[in-house]
């Protein structure tokens, strides 16, 4: 019997990936799922469209090395097939809405989750990625095919009307709202998503065995910890509510992977500008003995500032924590990103360099732009010691 999809945590020894693309990758045309800064991107605001070859050719180089590294290491890597709709830059939409264009290829582990023997389609929060899906579904058919074993599931797809997003949200953050009061909206976890239905993207996933800690950003709403709750309770795994506060004048993030990462059982590595406003999830950890150590920042300087959100990048960034684990003791981390090579090697952990910077412009680094299928292991319990109500 062939069993091809297995994984239970971030850390385990990793034989099989999904890797994504970055060919046909857009500047996505307004939507309330996102806000644009694309004056300072060389977008005029309203303005998207496909990224530039030559930004194009720069990542699709590095992802092709990349892909080299893991096959060196005999890991086996699926690449996405990118859907013609994203190469022609074809129009996007359901019965209830539309939108000019689409996003990318380039980051699967924002929209498809593994636990276990089971791959999800996400509920994700964002027009842009509704169709995100079929560059992924040849590779899930065969899956399907291969593994008697494997579960292939989706989440309930979103509707996304306009009642399914907090009018003028990002009009009243960049405009109106004080620091103060974005600040309380963040850390109660109040972002530009109603709770109308499950809304909520695989990133936001940290698995550590038999809990899955959930960080409650701007792409999760309550609806989706609800849902998820209810789904993962019924496989007797834990999904705890996190949520972070800011050290910065930056009041939202989107995912898990660059705040908080798993290196190996009872080693959590913590970005401290984003510190914890969940007191249970500290208690949690360290119940457990789990050692907490606060990263040492990025070392490099984005010059691009292009990327498929429309978000800034220049100047350091904390995509530096976006690592891809290859085996308890050894990660892959962004090249140019000395300061955080130096620290996780002086933890005795084997780190991976792998040139990265030309593909973080569209979209993610290295867990963003991959989705775990196979890795050795089993389901654990690396928390045995729980809090109550928590």
């Amino acid at each position: 019997m062939t069993k091809v999809v297995n994984a239970w945590n971030e850390w385990d020894p990793l034989k099989r990936v999904i890797l994504g693309r970055p060919e046909g990758t857009h500047i996505a045309a307004p939507e309330p799922g996102a806000y644009s800064h694309q004056p300072e991107g060389g977008y005029p605001l309203g303005t998207y469209g496909p990224y530039p070859q030559e930004m194009l050719e720069e990542a699709r180089e590095q992802m092709d090395n990349f892909e080299k590294i893991l096959t060196d290491r005999g890991i086996i890597v699926d690449r996405v097939k990118v859907h013609p709709m994203y190469l022609e830059g074809r129009g996007n939409g359901t019965p209830d809405w539309t939108m000019p264009n689409v996003r990318s290829a380039s980051s699967p582990r924002d929209l498809f989750m593994t636990v276990g023997n089971e791959i999800i389609e996400c509920a994700g929060a964002q027009r842009q990625r509704w169709w995100e899906y079929l560059n992924l579904r040849p590779i899930f058919e065969r899956y399907f095919k291969e593994d008697p074993e494997f579960l292939w599931t989706s989440a309930p797809k979103p509707r996304m009307t306009d009642e399914s997003y907090e009018r003028n949200y990002w009009y009243n953050y960049y405009n109106e709202w004080s620091d103060e009061e974005k600040r309380t909206r963040m850390e109660e976890s109040r972002f530009h998503l109603t709770d109308k239905e499950p809304m909520w993207d695989g990133a936001c996933a940290m698995r550590m065995g038999k809990d899955i800690f959930w960080y409650h950003g701007c792409v999760t709403n309550n609806t989706g910890i609800d849902w998820l709750t209810r789904y993962f309770g019924a496989k007797g795994i834990r999904v705890h509510d996190i949520q972070f506060g800011t050290t910065e004048d930056v009041y939202y993030a989107f995912h898990a992977d660059v705040i908080i990462c798993p290196i190996r059982p009872g080693l959590l590595m913590h970005n401290p500008n984003r510190p914890f406003v969940t007191g249970d999830a500290l208690e949690l950890l360290k119940k457990n003995d789990w050692e907490i150590v606060e990263t040492v920042g990025p070392t490099h300087n984005y010059e691009e500032v292009l990327d498929a959100f429309g978000t800034p990048r220049r100047g350091p960034n904390p995509i530096f924590m976006n690592t891809l684990s290859l085996g308890p003791n050894t990660v892959c981390v962004e090249a140019h990103e000395e300061r955080y090579i130096e620290q996780l090697t002086n933890l005795d952990v084997e780190v991976v360099p792998v040139p990265y910077d030309l593909v973080v412009p569209f979209g993610g680094s290295l867990h963003c732009t991959t989705v775990d299928v196979y890795r050795e292991g089993e389901l654990k319990d690396y928390f045995p010691q729980q809090i109550e109500g928590f």
